[in-house]
């Protein structure tokens, strides 16, 4: 599996929304994201709206189109727009590469 790694920014003025927001994801994109390959998933936000996501997938651009192809996807980022300037969040993350692990270069498996 590959690991993922991609940021965001959240508008400031948005942050306890979007916390609340996902504290309770709505349990069919909670699904649709593990039925697309999305493993290992999580988000952190620092105080200033930067928003780190983390998963691991065995295809990345896989897992992002069978996402785009369910209509939850679609509800949800329409409603998680605004809390970026960018707007859909998942048209812009910014992967980032990966250049350090610790178990790789242990040559241990996770």
């Amino acid at each position: 599996m590959r690991r993922i790694c991609f940021t965001l920014q959240v508008k400031p003025d948005r942050l306890e929304e979007y916390r609340r927001r996902h504290a309770q994801v709505w349990p069919e994109m909670l699904a649709a994201l593990r039925d697309a390959g999305w493993h290992d998933y999580s988000l952190f936000l620092r105080d200033d709206g930067l928003l780190v996501g983390y998963l691991l997938t065995d295809d990345f651009d896989a897992a992002l189109a069978a996402m785009d192809a369910t209509d939850v996807n679609a509800r949800w980022q329409a409603q998680m727009a605004g809390f970026f300037a960018s707007g859909r969040p998942d048209q812009h993350m910014h992967v980032l590469t990966e250049v350090f692990n610790l178990d790789d270069q242990l040559g241990e498996k996770p």
